[in-house]
């Protein structure tokens, strides 16, 4: 039977939620929920949702479910997730999971105590392109990794779609290094130690745009993460994610426009490429993510039926979440490392 779910939130992701869960046989959204009349009206209406609420509690007290996906800012995401687990149902959080660790630690201790599953919608690991570099790291192909970079530069206006991103007291590490630094957990393993710098390059908004991170990995992996959305170059890459690793046996590079290299030290060097599918609702840069929003909601949905835990549960999340909580402790000093093992 499709599992019965319902978005609470209907703002500027809200469209991609929608769409990749129409695509998903297994589930099906039965109602929408948003205390905005016209962005309620609008999601009901251009996906034929039955049922519309703009109270969380009536949206609770009428359906009958099997799922929530949170898909509202993180200042909400506590309270929503506490209702949620109360009323039983599984839940999906849109990342970042809080705003602070100890709101993230109560929500996964909420659902834990409940007995309800808990995904944290962390959808870079799911881009095709980063499934494919960590398909060629678990092969072996390039030997036992000894250092990597994941890399996010960009100048893409990420305001006039998202104006709050210019006002709220954090930027970048939360919004998009999330993104990156759980790239660097799924590729690369846990980590021991940081040490991160940030910056402030655009005089016209509030918080730091470019972010560098340096990582000491338990398996003995050194890495480096750097976001920026001050970055103009020549060619604009958003929305894309740039891996390079370098292993005992040979490299392994996630160059522009989803050109994947490999070389082995006695075995040649093989290019592919590894663009992502352009999904029929999907367009052009955002493709890439869009894609990876289906894989992450179709492992969600596939987890829930089985009584598994999702790949990205919230128990996983806190770790990525700790990352970014660790980056903001060494930018602000005057702790020049940060121990997380």
């Amino acid at each position: 039977m499709s599992l019965r779910g319902a978005l609470i939130g209907c703002g500027f992701f809200a469209d991609n939620h929608l769409h990749a869960w129409r695509a998903i046989d297994s589930a099906n959204i039965v109602a929408v929920c948003d205390t905005d009349a016209d962005r309620l009206s609008r999601a009901a209406k251009l996906f034929d949702i039955p049922a519309a609420y703009s109270d969380v509690d009536a949206l609770l007290a009428a359906e009958q479910l099997d799922f929530v996906d949170i898909a509202t800012g993180p200042t909400t995401h506590r309270v929503l997730v506490e209702r949620v687990a109360a009323a039983g149902l599984a839940v999906i959080c849109q990342k970042p999971i809080a705003k602070t660790m100890a709101d993230a630690e109560a929500i996964v201790a909420v659902c834990e105590a409940a007995g309800v599953p808990l995904a944290i919608h962390e959808n870079f690991r799911w881009q095709s392109p980063i499934r494919a570099v960590k398909a060629v790291l678990d092969s072996g192909a390039i030997g036992t990794p000894f250092f990597g970079r994941v890399s996010f530069r960009s100048a893409y206006d990420v305001y006039s779609g998202q104006p709050y991103l210019a006002t709220d007291e954090r930027f970048i590490v939360e919004d998009l290094g999330i993104h990156i630094l759980d790239i660097a957990r799924f590729l690369f393993g846990e980590v021991d130690t940081l040490s991160a710098e940030t910056r402030r390059v655009n005089p016209n908004i509030r918080a730091e745009d470019v972010a560098t991170i340096l990582m000491a990995h338990e398996a003995g992996i050194t890495s480096v993460v750097d976001c920026s959305y001050a970055s103009a170059k020549p060619e604009e890459l958003f929305p894309q994610s740039l891996v390079e690793v370098d292993g005992r046996a040979g490299t392994l590079r996630l160059d522009a426009n989803y050109r994947l290299t490999v070389h082995q030290k006695d075995g040649g060097t093989e290019e592919l490429s590894v663009e992502p599918v352009l999904l029929p609702w999907a367009e052009r840069p955002w493709h890439n993510i869009q894609e990876s929003v289906l894989a992450f909601q179709r492992n969600a949905a596939e987890c829930f039926a089985a009584g598994k835990a999702p790949e990205t549960s919230g128990r996983d999340n806190l770790k990525t979440f700790a990352l970014v909580d660790a980056v903001y402790r060494s930018a602000e000093g005057p702790l020049d490392r940060i121990a997380l093992s």
